[in-house]
Order: C-alpha cells, then structure tokens, then sequence
C-alpha cells in the first residue's frame, strides 16, 4: 500500500493517489464532504482498513451493486465513488472494526489492479461542472425550502439539520448534503454521486425531494385521520360519564368508587407517618375525580397501592438470647469468631438499649468463604427477614432511587421493594458484590448507596418514586465485596469492613466433614453409610483438586463423587462405597495440582514472592537473568507501574552495595538485567514485591539459588530498610497452600501474624522477620551475603564478605 500511495497523478488542482484500495459498502453510498460511521466485518475490508491506517494513504469507498457478493469482484461495484480519509477505527472485542470515515473528491476507476486480499484500482478525480446562473441559485434555493419543510413533518429530526442546511451556499455540497441525510435507494444515490453536472445534479435531488414530501404528506394526512378517531374516543367518555349518573339513579354500583373505598380503609389500617398519609389521602381525592378510563387513573392507582403495601410501622422482635444466636451461628459455619463476637456484641447493646439503628457492615473475602451464607444465618439468630440484594454490575441511578411518576413503567427502587417483600421494616437486607457497582451516563448509583448507608441520613430516604421519606435505620445492612480498591472511599467510610481472608487447610476439612458433605448427600438422595467419604479422601481433594481461599470449588469436587456414587446406587441399590485417598482418583481422575516450587527456584536467579489477590493470597516466581549488554533493565510480566517503581529501586540498591558482591564499577554498564514476573496475561502490581525482586536479583547476580521452601514479601526503600504490607494472612494462607515452610516477612508486619494467623499454621511453619534487606538476603540464600555495615571496600575486619568471595571465584579472580 505505501508503494501504491506514493504514485500520484494531477487533476485540475487537486491531487489524488493515482491507485487506491477500493473499498465496497453494503447498501450505502459515501459523497464528498460529508462523514459517515462504517462498521467492517468481511476479512478482506479489515485487512484492507489495517493496510490504510499502516501506510497513512487514503482509500476508494465505492457502492456494492449487488450486496450479498462476498468476496466482491470488480464487476460487483460501481466504477464511481469517492476518495475517503478514515478518521477514526476502533476495534471491536469479537474482531471486527468500527470507523469514521470522511469523504472528500468523487473519482472513477479507470482499471481494476488487484482482487486480492481485496480490490485495488487506478482511479481518476472527477470535477464538478458548475456554470454560475440564476437559474442555479433559484434550484438550490428551492430544494433547501423544500428539506426544510420536510423536517418539519419530521419531529425526530435533529434542528441542527435545518440550520446545516440554510447555511450552505455551495450548491455541490447542498446537493451532497442533502443526499447523504435523506432516504433514497442505493442506485438514486449513486445516479446523484455520477452526475457531475451541477445543475442536472440539483434537478434530479428536486425531483426526488418531491416524491418524498408526497410521501411524507400522506402519511400526515393518515395521522390526522386517526386524531380524528381519537376525538370519538372522547364523545364515548361523556357517553359513559352519562350511564354513571344513570347507575347512580338505579342504585347500581360504581366499579370506581368501590375501588376508592378499598383503598381508604387501606389507608386508615396502614399505619402511615403523618406525611405519607396526608399524600395518600390527596391522591386518592384526585382518584375519585378522575375516569377509570384515563392514562393517570392506572397511574395513581398503582402509586396507592406501593403506599398501602409497605410495612411503614409494622416489624419484627428481635430474639436477644445471646447464647441462642451464638448456637446458631456455630451450627452453620465453622470458625469466623471474629464476625460471630461483632453480632453478638450487636445484641448485646441491643438488649441493654432498646432504641439502637442497625450497624452497617462490609465483610471483605475472596469467593467461596461464606459471605453470603453467613448473612442469612445472621438474620436467622435475630429472628429477621432476611433480603439479598445483587448489586453487581448496576449502573443506573434509578435502580437505588427509583423512578419518578412521571415516566411509563416507574416504580420504586430496589430498596423500597425489598421492603415491601419482606414485610418488615427492619428486614436484613444484603447488598452482595457492593465492590462490582459501574457507572455510565444514566448515574453513579454509589453516590446513591451514601444515603441509604449513612445512620445520619437513612432515617429519612427518599424514594424518587414515593417521594416521600422512608425511615431504613431499623434495617441491619451487610455488604459483601471481594476487594475494596474499587469502592469509592466516602461509601467505604460509612461502613465497618470485617475481613474474611481464607480457610486453612484443617478448616476446611473441618467444614467438609461438618456441612459440605452431609448438604450434597442430601443434595444426591445418598446416605452415610451408601457414600462414606473419609477424612484422608476430603484431605487429597482440598489439597490436589482444589487451589483456592474457600471452598466452593471443594464442594463441587465432593457434588461430582456424589453423582458418580448415585449413578452406581440407582444401577445397583445394594452397592457401597467408601471413599478414601487411594481412591479419589478413580472419581475425579488425574491430580490438578502440583508442587511445583522446588522446580521453579532450582535454577540461580529466581525467587518466591507472595501476593494478595482479590480471590484469596498466592505465590509469584520473580525470576532474573543477567547477559551482556549496555545496561539495560527489562522488566516484563504485565508489571503496573509501582512494581516497576519497585524493580528500579531494587536494582538501585543491589548497584550501591555493588563491591560486596565483587562486582566492578563498569559491571552494571556492560550488562543487561531482565527482570520477569511469570503469568504474563495477569496484571500485577504492588510495592509488596520489593524483597523478593532484590533477592531474585542478588540470586543472579551472586549465582547462588534461593532456597525452595522460601518465600518473603515487603516493601523496600533505596537504603536498604523493609517496610510492612497488608494481607499478611490471606499471604500466608496462599503460601501454607503452596507447600510453602519458611516466611521472610518485615519485623513490622509481627503483630498481624499473632493476631490474624491461625495457631496451626504458625506452628507448621517458619516465619523469619527483617528489618533490613541484609537479613532478608542472608536468611533466603544461606549464608551473609549483603552485611548492613561495611568498611572501606567492602572488607569487613581485612576479609571479603561471602558473597564476594563467592562472586570472586565465579568471576575466576583471586
């Protein structure tokens, strides 16, 4: 295309590419001066929209004769069209291509030079013949009252059209716009676009301005018809107005009025605030004024009965027997003390205080661990309703507000109905997946959650729909997110985050053993003694059929040997089985996950990190490579621009300690140093990888291997000091599943060890805390690599330290 592009040919006093890719449209013709959005979906247009946009040269956009050619031939397309620039393309998620393109001179193909990949051609300009006449001025004026007038039959059309149009004065690009914006056939348009005579060009649009206001007047003339019919609708109005009063004589009943008293005794039972019933009262006086028949009568009707529906004074007791709920929040789950203490100091204050609005909390977790569940067992110790309401992927406003009247359909938002389903006014309700709210154009309905969340402000909610205040301080809210990074900070604020990191491995066992299996024996119609699935067999699953903070997926892989044993229970209703760990396989078939840290870190330059990720803690390899080069850092792994920040810095601080490693000044200048973070689909960032990329990097640079069973996690700073990180147990957690047996951790992430890890994992495994990097290189290698303190040269009492005796005998020096 760049050698096609840079052939030109004069005409008049434009220039053109003497040959253009042609590029055919479907049902549709592009005029000069004019822009029109194209979608491309066929190979050989996107091939050639890619081409364009590579070699920057224009392309031919002509006109398919026949639309269904695929691939077009040159005899599919018309000879003449017009020369495009592609001012913008997007390319879409399922491969296709979405551009704006704008036409600038018409031209005709003079010979077809290429059909494949797609067509090409030599093309010459055509010039406008345009002879400067009263006549001209008189065309163009007429057939811009004419567009104008057919606007006005048009009540969807933009205004900017009629303004667009009175404004040109050119009489070609009248004639262009005006073809390009009205409704024509494909073969009307090219017949305009061909015409190069400018005074034909503007009799022939004339013509068919005509026939189209012909059109347009008919159908006019057909909506005042039916207006007509509608006035009929009114004289059947005063008809019926007249057979009431004709049933009011006879002693009949009036289907209007009975439904006004239904209503008013609602009202009266309701239990209503005193505005929302001087409301309701107001609506139902314009109720009975008003004609079954009209479009407000449903209107009304329907808002009164929203009113009447709701629980305004009506809830439910509390149950206040602390060790009550205590039974039952440990009958359905295992472990979670910490949310279990928040509940019960809940009732707690609640029995001493009878008046006390309901606490707002946000338990934070990776899937799989229980949020939701534990909701609902919340709601049952209380004796509550309990409501779960899906907010993942809401981007409308309206859905929190509600509607206004004023609009077809309206109803309440999702928390007015929630209400209304659950009959009480100080339900449970659950707001699930808070962490996955949008926004678009439609509103932001997280700055709509700050109402409903707030103690100071949901006392008084306003619905749209109601208009009305709600109070929603009676109602216990519980979100659940699996991470808090994308919840805007003042909705974060107005709730108390409780922190589910994951399970271990005896807990989940435990909850295998207590709830999962038991829930999918019944699930299948098998009993204990048709399927025993022992303690071993659930130990084998969690372990190498499962990789994950909770234990959803653990219970599916129990679901799937529960039908296969059904299977065989239905076949033969005298079979047992008996599950054990040898025996696993036969059911879930081949071992999904492996230990794979001895051979990740066998070789020198690579180190185990830990990582908190939004479903639960896991290990990351940094690996790093040393090579002759110009010293150049490269880092790869789809690394967010913090870790590079981290990854700078490492390296800044191996360079500075650079003689303890027997390296020269000039080392750095002739060596490149990669640094690559495997998983390179998956995003990673985080200051939290510091340590591990300075230990991956002293690794290579050292040649000495990081120990397997090792991995660490920290910030670093340039003089060496590690400083503390979050999620130290979600961390651990993903590293006791890992296989992992030694932690490096900062000396100041010590106190969240003692209080936020399980006593089983602190006791199988080894945790190693630092408050510098010397430590940390020391503890993951084997012996002193880096020392904090260093006298001249690096010498430490006349003696090299070890790693540069080390670095002394890889580089053969004495």
């Amino acid at each position: 295309m760049a050698d096609k592009a840079a052939t030109t040919a004069q005409t008049g006093s434009a220039t053109i590419p003497a040959e253009l890719a042609i590029l055919p449209l479907q049902e549709a013709v592009l005029f000069p001066n004019t822009v029109m959005p194209l979608a491309v979906t066929k190979p050989h247009g996107i091939k050639l929209v890619e081409d364009v946009l590579r070699s920057g040269a224009p392309a031919g956009v002509v006109a398919l004769k026949d639309r269904d050619a695929s691939p077009p031939t040159p005899d599919d397309v018309y000879s003449v069209g017009t020369l495009a620039i592609i001012q913008k393309m997007i390319k879409v998620p399922d491969g296709t291509l979405r551009c704006i393109i704008s036409g600038t001179v018409p031209f005709r193909i003079t010979e077809f030079t290429q059909a494949e990949p797609y067509l090409a051609g030599k093309v010459e300009q055509l010039e406008e013949v345009t002879v400067e006449s009263d006549e001209l001025t008189a065309i163009s004026r007429n057939l811009a009252s004419m567009y104008t007038r057919l606007l006005s039959y048009l009540p969807s059309a933009p205004k900017e059209l009629e303004l667009e149009v009175n404004n040109i004065s050119d009489p070609n690009l009248l004639s262009y716009f005006v073809a390009s914006t009205m409704r024509l056939d494909t073969s009307d348009k090219q017949a305009v676009l061909e015409e190069r005579d400018t005074h034909t060009r503007l009799r022939m649009l004339t013509a068919f301005m005509a026939r189209e206001l012909e059109v347009v007047e008919l159908g006019h003339k057909i909506q005042n018809d039916i207006q007509k019919e509608m006035d009929k609708g009114q004289r059947e109005y005063y008809l019926r107005q007249q057979l009431k009063a004709i049933q009011d004589e006879l002693g009949e009943t009036d289907p209007t009025q009975a439904d006004v008293n239904e209503l008013r005794q609602k009202i009266e039972v309701a239990g209503m605030p005193e505005d929302a019933n001087k409301a309701a009262v107001r609506e139902l006086d314009r109720l009975a004024k008003i004609p079954s028949a009209s479009p407000e009568y449903s209107v009304i009707r329907t808002y009164l009965d929203w009113l009447v529906t709701l629980p305004w004074s009506k809830t439910t007791e509390d149950s206040l027997d602390i060790e009550k709920a205590r039974k039952i929040l440990d009958e359905d789950h295992y472990d979670l003390e910490k949310v279990k203490d928040r509940i019960l100091e809940y009732l707690a204050v609640r029995k001493l205080r009878n008046t006390l609005s309901g606490p707002i909390l946000c338990f934070v977790g990776p899937p799989g661990v229980g949020k939701t569940s534990l909701g609902k067992s919340i709601a049952r110790a209380m004796g509550r309703k309990f409501i779960r309401l899906s907010v993942g992927g809401v981007r409308d406003e309206s859905e929190i507000r509600g509607h206004r009247r004023t609009y077809i359909g309206a109803m309440p938002g999702t928390f007015i109905r929630a209400i209304r389903d659950a009959g009480s006014s100080n339900p449970l309700i659950m707001i699930d997946e808070i962490d996955k709210v949008g926004a678009d154009f439609r509103g932001d309905p997280s700055s709509a959650l700050l109402e409903v969340l707030d103690p100071e402000q949901n006392n008084s909610f306003r619905d749209h729909y109601l208009d009305l205040p709600y109070d929603l301080s009676k109602v216990l809210f519980i979100a659940t997110a699996n991470q808090l990074d994308t919840v805007s900070p003042p909705l974060r604020d107005r709730m108390e985050i409780i922190t589910l990191a994951g399970y271990t491995q005896a807990e989940k066992v435990g909850i295998a053993r207590k709830y999962l299996v038991p829930k999918q024996l019944a699930a299948n119609g098998l009993t204990a003694r048709q399927c025993a699935i022992g303690k071993p067999a659930i130990e084998m699953i969690a372990a190498n059929y499962t990789r994950e903070a909770g234990v959803r997926n653990l219970e599916r892989e129990i679901a799937t040997i529960c039908r296969k044993v059904a299977r065989k229970v239905a076949e033969n209703p005298s079979h047992r089985a008996r599950v054990t760990a040898a025996s696993v396989a036969d059911y879930l078939g081949k071992q999904r996950f492996f230990a794979e840290i001895a051979k990740r870190t066998a070789t020198e330059g690579v180190a185990t990190g830990l990582v908190w990720t939004p479903v639960g803690g896991d290990i990351v390899f940094i690996e790093s490579k040393v090579m002759p080069g110009t010293g150049k850092l490269t880092l790869t792994g789809q690394l967010g621009d913090v870790m590079k920040e981290s990854a700078q810095a490492a390296l800044a601080f191996v360079r500075s300690r650079s003689s303890e490693l027997h390296l020269s000044d000039r080392f750095f200048n002739k060596h490149d140093i990669h640094v690559h973070v495997p998983a390179g689909a998956v995003p990673k960032d985080g200051p939290s990888a510091g340590v591990a990329i300075t230990t991956s990097l002293v690794s290579a640079l050292s040649g000495r291997k990081v120990h397997s069973s090792v991995a660490m996690t920290g910030e670093i700073t340039l003089t060496g000091q590690v400083l503390p990180v979050g999620g130290i147990k979600e961390k651990v957690l993903g590293a006791r599943r890992a296989g992992i047996r030694k932690i490096i951790l900062p000396s100041r992430n010590q106190p969240d060890v003692a209080e936020d890890v399980p006593a089983e994992i602190r006791k199988s495994m080894k945790f190693v805390y630092a408050d510098e990097l010397s430590q940390v290189l020391n503890e993951a290698l084997g012996s002193p690599m880096i020392t904090p303190v260093l006298t001249t040269n690096g010498r430490r009492n006349g003696r090299l330290p070890a790693a540069a005796r080390l670095g002394a005998w890889l580089h053969g020096q004495p």
